[in-house]
């Protein structure tokens, strides 16, 4: 009994500890690939390497891993896995890496917050989700939703006084995107980018459930998002071929860390998880990260801490929340605990029927019918 509580434990803590982990990962990205830009890395050549890297590594762990599995590459899935490739690898994170440059590293993140709000908004559209005003968990999704972006555009808008980090000079201020026109642009690239984000998250669910195998799926992205990588960088960075040029520094080491760790094993462990728990569940813990960031930011980059965008960060993470809660109402009918009574109202329904036969055969015996046929033996 105690080796099954262990392992029905163990299995409810492994999509927790995979999505922690996935958190941890773009954290750490997010400091390092903020440092390699700052040093003159192009964000077009670092989403090529980055996944060329993922690549090459993912390639032969699903080889090894999947060869016996069969699985059938058909028009459709090979469709899809072009869109996937153009949503997030392409458009999502050239905008977000586009945004952070004229912002922070702590903006960018915290901004990607809306993430599980976008694709709570993009299920209804799909009718995935379903929304009664009247219920008190399709309101919390409702409110929770408008809070996150409302947080968003606080954070934006409102610089307010420096909270932490008044030590940094004037020239690394700007340097760091806290004037309010660099702000605006990194918001509408982030904003433009979180929503390619959540059509990935979705459309991947969708891919998994005709092509289940998650290493070959994330394989197949890291492939087709390099080759759709290297065309949009070799256009927007035409005339520059410098930029391709690669030594022992930090934009190796981000290049590679980031191959690795976020797009090749990230999209695994969030495909995997995205079976049994969806994308939701995915997205719910963004703030991890920025809470992750900001830390690592203040120490590392000397980022300042603004009180506008602290308090925007509180709300969106209020609002994220309320969206959350309210997503994990919609599991209580399909917990087993509740189909349990159904079960027992069938079993006492059949023993109520067995009993009412005693009954009735007793009564017969008692009107004079000694001799029971063979039925009622």
């Amino acid at each position: 009994m105690e080796n099954q509580q262990k392992q029905s434990w163990f299995e409810k803590a492994k999509p927790l500890a995979a999505v922690v982990s996935i958190q941890f990962g773009y954290a750490l990205m997010d400091i390092i690939s903020k440092a390699a830009m700052n040093k003159g890395m192009s964000n077009y050549v670092f989403v090529v390497y980055r996944h060329a890297v993922a690549f090459f590594v993912m390639a032969p762990l699903a080889w090894f891993f999947e060869r016996k599995v069969k699985q059938k590459m058909t028009l459709s899935i090979f469709m899809k896995i072009l869109v996937l490739s153009l949503l997030e690898p392409v458009i999502d994170q050239n905008l977000y890496f586009l945004g952070m440059k004229y912002t922070t590293a702590t903006f960018a993140v915290t901004m990607t917050n809306m993430l599980p709000a976008i694709t709570f908004v993009f299920a209804c559209i799909l009718r995935l989700e379903k929304i009664n005003i009247r219920s008190i968990r399709s309101q919390a999704k409702v409110v929770g939703t408008v809070a996150t972006v409302s947080g968003a555009m606080i954070m934006t808008l409102i610089k307010g006084p420096v909270l932490f980090g008044s030590h940094v000079s004037n020239a690394h201020s700007q340097n760091n995107g806290t004037s309010t026109q660099h702000s605006m642009t990194g918001f509408v690239m982030i904003t433009i980018g979180c929503f390619c984000w959540a059509s990935f998250m979705i459309l991947q669910a969708i891919t998994l459930k005709t092509y289940p195998a998650a290493l070959s799926l994330s394989a197949w992205i890291c492939l087709m998002g390099t080759i759709e990588g290297a065309a949009v960088a070799l256009v927007m960075e035409r005339g520059h071929p410098s930029v391709w040029s690669l030594k022992f520094d930090m934009r190796l080491l981000c290049a590679v860390y980031a191959g690795i760790t976020c797009s090749g094993v990230g999209y695994y462990l969030q495909g995997v998880v995205m079976k049994s728990r969806g994308p939701v569940f995915v997205t719910a813990f963004s703030p991890l990260c920025m809470i992750i960031v900001a830390i690592m930011g203040f120490f590392i980059l000397a980022e300042q801490v603004f009180l506008g965008r602290m308090i925007g960060a509180i709300i969106i993470c209020l609002g994220l929340y309320s969206v959350v809660w309210g997503k994990s109402k919609d599991y209580s009918p399909s917990d087993p605990n509740t189909e349990e009574p159904i079960v027992d109202m069938d079993n006492a329904k059949e023993n109520y029927t067995c009993c009412t036969h005693g009954v009735t055969t007793a009564t017969n015996l008692g009107n004079g019918n000694t001799t029971p046929s063979e039925e009622q033996v």
